[in-house]
């Protein structure tokens, strides 16, 4: 799909949730304040470095999908949001990331424990809006799926340097560690609406399903994607050590030195070989099969919403389903 038809796609989106999101951006911009100058500093850096919203995005839309009229989504969506931040701020310690939606990461400006504490200070604050809202099941939606998206950074953490990593196992990291907070966001956005048990399911999965088509195209992105324009270095998977989809399944349908190639980079970190591995992953197929099981998810999120009422909101959710996979950034 062409730039310009994504960039419309985008700004469609955008344009149909406008007002909430402007709302949204002021309960964020109030409940980031803290007395101490260094949390307000970094966590401003974050959240003003942008990124596409897309976890917020989907509180909103779901909401209005089922007509919502109040203002809880907006709340919602900035707990969201800041869960989501918080994840970010780990994640870059973690990984030793050095840039992320083209700037610094805060860890190489601020330092490591700095970036962890304040993503800290971000979870405690989201959990402080949720009492706020006083829906229990809105606080076991979000308290589930951040103690879910914690397992996945463990078992992430595991699976780094292993060449032995199998699809089945990579895909549960996947749905724990991305697909559960785009869950949760399509899940509260049906629930607040007075949605039954049966269509905050069907919402869950579109939310699930539209998680995994990102991650996938993410992978893909690392190997054939544009530093300027996915925002972080490409190949920083492989420096990484781990062992994404396209990888994984180079190693399943490779030739043996392909395999051996693979296998010897994921074990140690070695993005020295990084020609050699994007030569292997796009001339064997890899990148193809990845952004094939993309479609299939993307698709299943479709689905997933077919028994929505017609609305702008409704055209809003199945854009993004396109606009997960036609991306290059």
């Amino acid at each position: 799909m062409s730039a310009a038809i994504l960039h419309a796609q985008q700004n469609s989106i955008a344009q149909s949730i406008a007002p909430d999101m402007e709302a949204v951006n002021t309960v964020i911009r109030e409940r980031l304040h803290s007395e101490v100058s260094l949390v307000n500093q970094i966590a401003e850096y974050i959240i003003s470095a942008g990124g596409k919203r897309i976890r917020p995005v989907l509180v909103l839309l779901v909401a209005n999908a089922y007509g919502y009229k109040g203002t809880a989504h907006h709340e919602l969506a900035a707990v969201v949001e800041f869960i989501h931040t918080a994840t970010l701020l780990h994640d870059d310690v973690v990984d030793e990331s050095s840039m992320r939606r083209g700037r610094q990461t805060a860890n190489a400006l601020f330092g490591n424990a700095a970036s962890v504490l304040v993503g800290d200070f971000l979870y405690s604050r989201s959990f402080q809006m949720m009492v706020g809202l006083n829906n229990m099941r809105v606080m076991q939606i979000l308290s589930d799926a951040t103690n879910v998206i914690a397992e996945g950074e463990v078992l992430q953490l595991l699976n780094m340097h292993d060449p032995d990593v199998t699809q089945e196992s990579y895909l549960k990291v996947i749905r724990s560690k991305t697909a559960k907070l785009f869950e949760a966001a399509a899940e509260l956005g049906a629930l607040i609406s007075g949605a039954n048990d049966e269509q905050i399911g069907a919402a869950g999965e579109y939310g699930r399903s539209l998680g995994t088509a990102f991650q996938l195209i993410d992978d893909v992105l690392d190997y054939a994607g544009d530093a300027s324009e996915i925002g972080k270095n490409v190949g920083d998977d492989l420096r990484e050590g781990k062992p994404t989809l396209p990888l994984i399944w180079l190693m399943e349908n490779g030739t043996p030195e392909q395999r051996e190639l693979v296998r010897n980079c994921i074990e140690q970190g070695d993005e020295q070989h990084f020609d050699a591995i994007l030569a292997a992953v796009t001339s064997s197929g890899a990148l193809d099969y990845t952004r094939r099981e993309a479609e299939i998810a993307a698709k299943r999120a479709a689905d997933a919403i077919a028994g929505l009422p017609e609305s702008l909101y409704k055209q809003s959710l199945l854009q993004l389903c396109s606009f997960a996979v036609d991306r290059n950034h």
